[in-house]
């Protein structure tokens, strides 16, 4: 079985690679900007449709005249996060981001609080950018709607499979679908808005079927009200989703680190507002009806380029893009999972490169979190959205005020400046995580408002549990480790070469005590079992078990304990003949009594567990032809 999962392995991952290639793998700007600013870059498909979503049901077409004021607002939110985010760059060139920031200046339980917020943020990235992406499939291809979750579920796998990969080779895989995409949308929007202003595009036809549809989804068209507008605003703050991942990953780039992620930052911040406010300014001018079948961005797609190649390309890179935002997350929870596991809050095993020198643990394991939000969620994007932001913009705040601290702490040239800086983006993003919460707690926003302190809850569980270990381990000034009486135990399901083989290698552990113990469920096997024994063991004495069930596992294991308690003995060795065959399908023709013992034996106290293997010969009939000429 080994052999064929490391073949299957290989052909998936790749060849290993060694720590000293971990160089060779950081980023080029360009490959950065596709890898860490997909999931940001990728949410202008959808953050202009979730604000419609809010106000069509309030106020019907007439909700694309806030559209644009609410834009605005949202991308200068984005200028200040963004100038913001260049300082904890160069502050913090290591990367960890909100999570680091927070630690080094705000505290323990804060950064927890940041590190938790990340986390359910990376995984919902993963969550609304898959569903989207699916959204994205089925606008084309009406008639794969009924599969969104399986559809889902696979681009979740796929995506999990490049980075799996490393991060420079997901990076190369992942970027010429955000390039294309980013070409498009460029194209889409510059010359939807010149045919429109120069009169070459009018307005669409309301499509009253699916208006309807929306405005009786409301209670009635009262109009939009201030928490309309609030929770409107809320959902296209969405955009700013993926923008702390560079920072967070600076070390991924290559040298000098933090110019080069400071640069991409400042690439991606433009290409986002712009593409955000030209597709906002866009719905504008052509008034698309909202539609439960199909996107804004599809509609606008198919108003400016028809339904022909063009559309083809925009539909596909979008999809492709909102599936590959998913891979910003899969390469920022891995890394701030890695160091948060050094810090003791999280298992050891997620601050360990795998074969590919990423982070496997961490990426597998948000994929197995991601896909389970997509099975509850139905791989609905717009009922995923209201959890989306809550962690997001308690991390950004966090961040922002971690490094008002740090500036009136260290009074480097120009703190002033940079204290002030970091100070508005600490208010402004305190303000709309505010917001977040209370236009969209009764809609789903509570789930991370208690699923993030009961994060940090089991962060410091796990903490509570490794420095517990830790003093349990510690070594006394002075401490011996008592002798111990050693028996050894082995276990004989017949008398052949694998059963003296582990008896001599039971024998050459030096134990106080050596004793074998078989189980037996017929009695006329009991006489012919002592009689070969008697004539290969030497002396070593054999226990014989009746057990009429048949149930050995039990009877062996009733056997040690018995054996412990008979006398003041330390530890026990338990010795397991285990069969090693010549080909993996083989094991299906053998029983798996020594794997079925070592599983209930391996966390018995003061119990050791060896497995002693032995391979028969390959042709025994020639063997026996041979003794015979």
């Amino acid at each position: 079985m080994a052999p064929v999962y490391s073949v299957l392995k290989r052909l998936l991952v790749g060849r290993p690679l060694s720590s000293a290639e971990q160089e060779h793998q950081r980023l080029a700007k360009t490959i950065a900007l596709a890898v860490f600013s997909s999931d940001a870059i990728s949410s202008t498909a959808y953050a202009t449709e979730e604000i419609l979503h809010v106000l069509v049901p309030l106020a019907g077409l007439a909700a694309l005249d806030d559209l644009i004021p609410i834009s605005m607002v949202v991308v200068t939110l984005l200028a200040i996060v963004v100038f913001s985010y260049r300082q904890t760059i160069f502050a913090y060139p290591n990367g960890g981001g909100s999570y680091i920031v927070s630690r080094e200046n705000l505290g323990e339980t804060p950064a927890l609080v940041a590190g938790a917020s990340l986390l359910v943020d990376y995984t919902l990235t993963v969550a609304v950018s898959v569903s989207a992406g699916v959204a994205a499939i089925t606008s084309a291809v009406k008639p794969m709607a009924d599969h969104r979750v399986e559809l889902g579920l696979v681009l979740v796998v796929l995506v999990t499979v490049g980075n799996l990969r490393g991060i420079k080779e997901a990076g190369q895989i992942f970027a010429v679908p955000t390039y294309i995409y980013m070409g498009i949308l460029g194209l889409l929007i510059v010359w939807g808005l010149w045919q429109s202003f120069t009169g070459g595009l009018d307005r669409l036809p309301v499509d009253q079927v699916q208006l309807d549809h929306f405005t009786k989804a409301g209670t009635l068209m009262t109009g939009v009200t201030l928490f309309a507008l609030m929770r409107a605003f809320s959902s296209g703050a969405v955009a700013l989703t993926g923008i702390e991942a560079i920072s967070n990953a600076v070390p991924a780039f290559k040298r000098p680190e933090a110019r080069n992620a400071a640069t991409t930052l400042g690439w991606m911040a433009a290409i986002l507002g712009v593409f955000f406010f030209g597709i906002s300014l866009l719905a504008h001018r052509l008034g698309p009806t909202l539609s439960a079948h199909e996107t804004i961005l599809s509609t606008l797609g198919t108003a400016v380029f028809g339904r022909g190649f063009l559309y083809i390309v925009l539909q596909a890179s979008t999809a492709a893009i909102l599936t590959l935002a998913a891979n910003t997350a899969f390469s920022g929870f891995p890394l701030l999972a890695s160091i948060i596991a050094q810090d003791g809050y999280l298992p050891r095993q997620l601050a360990t490169r795998g074969d590919r020198l990423a982070f496997s643990n961490g990426i597998v394991g948000l994929a197995g979190a991601a896909a389970i939000l997509l099975i509850a969620f139905g791989g609905e994007t717009t009922a995923l959205i209201p959890l989306y932001a809550v962690g997001v913009f308690t991390s950004f705040t966090l961040s922002q005020w971690g490094m008002v601290q740090r500036h009136r702490r260290i009074r480097e040239a120009g703190w002033r400046f940079g204290a002030i800086v970091n100070g508005i983006g600490a208010v402004a993003t305190g303000a709309v995580l505010l917001v977040v919460l209370v236009s969209k707690f009764t809609i789903g926003a509570w789930i991370p408002a208690v699923v993030i302190p009961l994060l940090v809850l089991l962060l410091r569980g796990i903490k509570r549990h490794y420095q517990s270990v830790g003093l349990g381990l510690r070594v006394p000034t002075g401490w011996r480790p008592p002798r111990h009486r050693h028996t050894v135990v082995l276990y004989v399901e017949e008398v052949n070469q694998g059963a003296l083989h582990a008896m001599a290698y039971g024998r050459s552990l030096a134990p106080d005590k050596l004793v074998a113990v078989s189980v037996v469920s017929d009695l006329n096997e009991l006489s012919m079992l002592e009689s070969e024994w008697a004539r290969h063991s030497s002396g070593v004495p054999l226990e014989i078990i009746y057990s009429p069930a048949g149930e050995i596992s039990r009877a062996v294991i009733g056997y040690v304990d018995q054996v412990t308690d008979s006398g003041a003995i330390g530890g026990v060795t338990v010795l397991l003949p285990e069969l090693a065959i010549h080909h993996w399908w083989e094991e299906l023709l053998h029983n798996q009594i020594a794997l079925s013992l070592k599983g209930r034996l391996l966390f018995r106290p003061g119990t050791v567990v060896t497995s002693v293997p032995y391979r028969p010969r390959r042709e025994p009939e020639r063997d026996d032809r041979l003794a015979n000429r």
